[in-house]
């Protein structure tokens, strides 16, 4: 992210426009609200998933104006690419998982 605000993006990066959603409490299964936007450089979406779940649970690196919980199991993120499409990412005991959609109450 610094990199892009610099203007320093490498050949092989390109930004992705992240959101993330969580319950209002940890555990739930349901009513998932968005919490957070941003932009994140990365190679792909792995480097992007792993610096995004990074930012958000390393207390110096959790943005000034967030005010959500740190990032944990069933979270889920949103990469929109814009015409190539969004894709969803859903926190598990193992790592990422993509999911096919998100259900908004």
């Amino acid at each position: 992210m610094i990199r892009a605000l610099m203007g320093k993006i490498l050949k092989n990066e390109q930004c992705y426009d992240v959101t993330i959603f969580q319950t209002p409490q940890f555990g739930q299964t349901k009513g998932y609200k968005q919490v957070y936007r941003l932009t994140v450089v990365g190679e792909d979406h792995d480097d992007v998933l792993a610096e995004v779940y990074r930012m958000f649970n390393v207390p110096d690196l959790v943005p000034k104006d967030y005010t959500a919980r740190y990032m944990g199991t069933g979270d889920i993120l949103l990469i929109d690419e814009g015409r190539n499409g969004q894709f969803c990412y859903r926190l598990c005991p193992d790592g990422w998982e993509k999911i096919h959609r998100i259900h908004l109450r």
